[in-house]
């Protein structure tokens, strides 16, 4: 009992119903070939039944017309002969009809159960088919959903294989996050020279804004749109003698001439007195 459960499992398993329906569509028609074989073997006998009785027949008149023939010549012994194998003949026709009625009525019957046979084969093809159909559309619904569920073998490893990488992906990320911070706060060196630490980015950030100022304030100063910026003349040249403040200029000298126009007086551009 335990063998012919797991050896059913198996098989249930194993078994696809499409093939098992067309196997049994194919096994119907053998029978109904078997069917139609039959009646003509049947109809063959009895058409040759038939022509055993038209030769028995043709038999019989040939005696009772030579019986005839001897009674009217006198020969009443020969007459009597004719019509004794006539006799026999005529008996071996009633039994022949009677095989005929037979067998006619056999041909008869396996004809209708040959038509009905037939009914039934062409009932089983369409219903083969639609059951096909309908398992074949529920087949690919089945996969469809166990592949959308995951649940599926074949798309069960390529869930694995997506969550494996999206796993290496946050992990290299994350280490690369790592990397930016250590170089960034200056516990990792950077040796190809393109990075500093926090504190020199916002020096070099500083600078770079100072020296935008000074420069617009020159080309204001240079056009006459607004007086010169203290920052760009305190930052002269090194060795060049700075012009003094205008306020401070009588204290300090008065014989002294006056100061430059803004239009002639030339400062010194951004970063020259760095």
């Amino acid at each position: 009992m335990i063998f012919k459960s797991k050896a059913n499992k198996a098989l249930d398993k194993m078994e696809d119903p499409r093939e098992t329906l067309d196997y049994s569509y194919q096994r119907q028609l053998e029978l109904l070939q078997k069917v139609r074989r039959g009646v003509a073997d049947v109809a063959t006998s009895r058409k040759r039944v038939e022509l055993q009785i038209n030769q028995l027949q043709q038999q019989s008149s040939k005696l009772e017309d030579q019986g005839r023939k001897a009674l009217s010549v006198g020969r009443e012994d020969l007459a009597r002969e004719a019509l004794s194998r006539r006799s026999g003949l005529q008996g071996q026709i009633a039994d022949l009809q009677v095989q005929h009625n037979n067998l006619q009525g056999e041909e008869e019957k396996l004809t209708l159960a040959s038509q009905r046979l037939q009914t039934k084969v062409d009932s089983f093809r369409h219903k083969k088919e639609t059951i096909k159909a309908t398992y074949t559309a529920a087949e690919a619904q089945t996969r469809i959903n166990e592949a959308f569920s995951g649940i599926s073998e074949e798309m069960g490893d390529v869930g694995l294989a997506i969550q494996r990488a999206e796993d290496k992906t946050a992990q290299m990320q994350a280490r690369a996050g790592a990397i930016d911070e250590l170089l960034a706060s200056g516990a990792l060196d950077d040796f190809s020279g393109q990075r500093g630490d926090d504190i020199q980015a916002e020096l070099d950030r500083m600078g770079g804004g100072r020296d935008v100022e000074l420069e617009l304030a020159r080309m204001k100063a240079e056009l006459g749109q607004g007086p010169a910026p203290q920052d760009a003349i305190e930052a002269g040249r090194p060795g060049q003698q700075q012009a003094p403040h205008p306020q401070q200029a009588p204290q300090q000298a008065p014989q002294q001439a006056p100061q430059q126009s803004p239009q002639t007086q030339q400062y010194p551009r951004p970063g020259e007195g760095l």
